[in-house]
């Protein structure tokens, strides 16, 4: 097959361009593959963070060209004249935004004016945790020029299956990241931190309301206040999308300045293996959630899960062997979740269920779907 990904990729950062940096990849290996991306993705009202590209320039895919200006609709048009010309068998859209949805929508048109193209949308939400006006609009837009989607939760097929009851799709594990390289072993990674070597939890990614980094920080006090236990340290990493001096405030209310580090910043690449690898677990305390690829970089690097049960969250996760699942907004249960996970031979024993439940979450699995889809199996 011929195939264009539209969207997110290198130069621009973040998760959706890693995904189709190795979706590329993967694709590549039986089909003849190409990217194009946004010259400017955000306008600056809807980008809270510090810069909407790789810093230091480092990444394993090659810069895709850069074409698309998410708010000029004639750039929408040359781009779909442009697929149109080169007459792809398929183009894949990752569909995460409703912002996203007149361009995408446009583009798909337009690339379907070729009578052998057809349109895959793989995705994220349908929609997103926080709503704005203009969201269902949007996604019907788009997703009217759709031929066929992926989903990867129950959550996000529910929600499609609620706006397009005629959809054609499959359902896919969100595949691991595997673009970080390995873990730094954990007593190099926290001695390079400057975090003692005891019990090590991480709450990584952009920081935003929804995320329940209070929820967590409130467990913590109540998990690190019991008599006679080890202090749990909680690494916070990420850019902050909202006020950053709020949770600060909050970790001095309750005492946790010696318990928790932040390092408030986009991580490249090439330091995500030192975070993860100082932590035993990665904590995703979501008060709600569609999916996090949070959880599969965690995957990759063999760490446990505790998550909320929203969304496709407890999907990811087998409670008691590759983490736990607990209520949302909960700080008692989630203290409760540390204080059983931190049980001698617990962190050991669902690593080792990481290891074994891994190949779930496979490239190979994630191409075949979108193969299957285009060739109508």
């Amino acid at each position: 097959m011929k195939i264009i990904i539209v969207g997110t990729a290198y130069p621009l950062r973040g998760g959706i361009a890693h995904f189709n940096a190795l979706l590329a990849a993967h694709l590549s290996v039986r089909h003849s593959v190409e990217t194009i991306t946004f010259r400017r993705q955000y306008p600056g009202f809807l980008f809270p963070g510090t810069s909407q590209e790789e810093q230091g320039g480092v990444s394993d895919a090659a810069p895709a060209p850069q074409l698309i200006d998410s708010i000029n609709p004639l750039s929408w048009g040359s781009v779909g004249r442009l697929i149109r010309r080169r007459k792809p068998d398929l183009v894949i859209f990752k569909y995460w935004l409703p912002f996203f949805g007149p361009c995408f929508g446009t583009i798909a048109s337009t690339a379907k004016q070729n009578p052998g193209t057809k349109v895959l949308f793989i995705c994220d939400n349908i929609i997103p945790h926080e709503r704005r006006p203009g969201d269902v609009l949007f996604t019907r837009y788009a997703f009217k020029r759709a031929d066929y989607f992926i989903v990867q939760s129950d959550a996000v097929e529910k929600d499609l299956l609620r706006f397009f009851p005629r959809a054609v799709y499959r359902k896919v594990p969100h595949p691991v990241y595997e673009n970080f390289g390995p873990a730094v072993p954990p007593d190099a990674a926290r001695k390079e931190l400057g975090i003692g070597a005891g019990r090590t939890v991480l709450f990584f990614g952009y920081i935003r309301a929804y995320k329940g980094l209070g929820v967590l920080l409130d467990a913590l006090r109540i998990a690190n206040s019991r008599p006679g236990e080890p202090r749990i340290t909680a690494l916070v990493v990420g850019e902050f999308y909202e006020d950053e001096r709020k949770y600060r405030s909050r970790v001095a209310e309750l005492g946790l300045e010696n318990d928790v580090k932040f390092v408030a910043e986009y991580v490249p690449n090439s330091e995500v293996g030192r975070y993860f690898g100082a932590a035993d677990a990665v904590v995703l305390p979501y008060l709600s959630a569609t999916q996090s690829g949070i959880a599969q970089i965690a995957y990759h690097f063999d760490k446990p899960l505790i998550v909320t049960g929203v969304g496709g969250l407890a999907e990811v996760v087998r409670d008691g062997e590759t983490g736990f699942v607990v209520p949302p907004d909960s700080p008692d249960a989630l203290a409760e979740a540390l204080g059983k996970f931190f049980t001698p031979g617990v962190p050991e024993r669902c690593a080792l269920a990481v290891q074994r439940e891994k190949p779930k979450y496979s490239w190979d699995n994630f191409v075949g779907a979108i193969e299957q889809l285009r060739e109508g199996r």
